[in-house]
């Protein structure tokens, strides 16, 4: 007896997913971003530092409480007026340390005995608020500062009676962000921290609290 064929169906083909005409962009999928965490100052002011000052002072609010509003950081560069490329560096420098793009400062009036006109580019600056602010505060005063040659710590009375605080520094060398074989010349730089405080021993108190090492 002849035996019967089965018959197997063929196994159907897989269809492949419409291909997007060319020229076309194609959408990925967005990865859900964590929350940012909050600079590790700012966490500090608000654990430690704001109720530490609000009971020692007394204040009957909040709202009283003093903070640090922004860093002004700036350098002088009288060397600018008579060659361009020396405001490059110093530009470049500036925005190293700080995180931000710096901007060039000019006279504001004509002097003849230093021969600077008036509009002349003489320096760059910075002024540091909100994450920056407190990022670079915790730089200079957990990283750089004690890298100060024989540091002994920073003046306790250089606040300008408004509750400013004014600090020089003769190098920027001592950012770790600064390359020693990248510099073209050692400049100092003046960083003003600006609070809300109204007495300088507030400020003092604020500044202290948030780890700035004064001199005993």
């Amino acid at each position: 007896m002849a035996e019967k064929k089965e018959n197997v169906a063929a196994p159907a083909k897989e269809k492949k997913p419409a291909s997007a005409p060319k020229g076309a962009k194609t959408e990925t999928p967005a990865v859900a971003a964590g929350p940012k965490k909050p600079p590790r100052m700012l966490v500090k002011y608000k654990d430690e530092a704001a109720p530490a000052l609000m009971k020692k002072f007394q204040y009957k609010s909040n709202m009283q409480i003093p903070k640090i509003d922004k860093i002004i950081v700036n350098i002088g560069c009288g060397e600018a007026r008579d060659n361009t490329k020396v405001l490059d560096a110093v530009v470049n420098d500036i925005s190293m340390i700080t995180g931000q793009k710096a901007i060039v400062t000019k006279a504001r009036k004509s002097v003849a005995n230093f021969k600077v006109r008036e509009g002349m580019p003489i320096g760059a600056k910075v002024t540091l608020r909100a994450s920056r602010m407190w990022e670079f505060l915790d730089r200079l005063f957990n990283v750089a500062l004690p890298r100060v040659r024989d540091f002994r710590g920073i003046n306790r009375n250089a606040f300008d009676g408004r509750g400013n605080y004014a600090l020089g520094l003769k190098e920027q060398l001592i950012f770790p962000e600064i390359e020693y074989d990248k510099i073209d010349k050692i400049r100092g730089m003046n960083v003003v921290i600006c609070t809300t405080a109204n007495t300088d021993e507030e400020a003092r108190e604020l500044l202290s609290l948030m780890g700035a090492p004064f001199s005993r």
